[in-house]
């Protein structure tokens, strides 16, 4: 699905399916990382979408199949959201935000409550530093610093492993998904990424509440920023995946899928919400 959003072609996910709004269900609406698009969703959405849940999954501008020049700050996205919920006729959601995407979301559902149903936030880190040497590199050699990416979004059994035991496939589609992204978007998320300082103010000022879903063997975000992360924020439930790396959503999807499923029920009761 293609809408105009803010002026440009934003390009949407949904399953091959039409979309209207629902008074009764609120839709996840899934926020990609840095030099990512919404591919990095298919597992999850595909399942979540067999359980009758809605699932929309974006491009970011400049990502993907969407127009338009990158965002240069997570501010700036975190704006764009409702604008994007605006074209698809949605009053309330859902966010679930990855990586770079969970700085955007954490922003959104702090800039705008109203629109925030529930907030899950996975691989998150407050702030989400950037070392020095790859933000150079980002601009100059950037296939050598989406590398590095891969091998340190996923544990090495994955690596062997992953994707039925070939030991390419599922370390190969998260590499793959990154280098489609256009030139110069992977320096500009990581810049997002490293100059992002609201992260703990954003998450004092959440309502909603919030998932925090952290995978025990990522090595991309700091664990020290998690403890401040999640006492800052009012109502959350944190989850630890065991034996899996920040790509999440690649190694471990129905895990993921099952938890999302379990915080809308249970906390959000994302979908069961009565009609107003």
């Amino acid at each position: 699905m293609e809408l105009t959003v803010a002026g440009q072609r934003c390009h949407i996910a949904c399953g091959g399916r039409s979309f209207a709004p629902s008074t009764s269900r609120l839709p996840f609406v899934l926020v990609h990382g840095a030099a990512n698009d919404g591919d990095a969703w298919l597992t999850v959405a595909g399942s979540l979408r067999a359980t009758g849940a809605a699932a929309l999954v974006p491009d970011l501008p400049g990502h993907g199949l969407s127009g338009g020049p990158a965002l240069r700050s997570i501010e700036a996205i975190a704006d764009w959201l409702p604008s994007l919920l605006d074209a698809l006729g949605v009053e309330q959601a859902l966010l679930v935000g990855h990586s770079m995407g969970s700085l955007v979301t954490l922003e959104c559902a702090a800039r705008h409550p109203q629109r925030v149903g529930g907030l899950a936030l996975l691989g998150s880190s407050v702030p989400m530093p950037v070392a020095d040497t790859l933000l150079g590199r980002a601009s100059n050699d950037p296939d050598s610093v989406l590398r590095l990416m891969t091998e340190y979004s996923l544990t090495p059994r994955f690596q062997l492993t992953g994707g039925g035991g070939h030991g390419i496939w599922g370390p190969g589609l998260t590499l793959a998904i990154m280098r489609r992204s256009p030139p110069g978007v992977l320096a500009i998320d990581l810049a997002n990424c490293q100059h992002y300082q609201n992260g703990l103010a954003a998450a004092a000022a959440v309502a909603c509440p919030t998932l925090l879903l952290v995978a025990r063997r990522d090595r991309m975000t700091p664990r020290r920023n998690l403890p401040p992360l999640q006492s800052a924020l009012r109502q959350v439930q944190r989850v630890d995946i065991d034996d899996c790396g920040h790509a999440m959503m690649n190694e471990q999807p129905q895990a993921v899928v099952e938890e999302l499923l379990k915080f809308a029920l249970a906390s959000v009761a994302g979908l069961s919400r009565p009609a107003s």
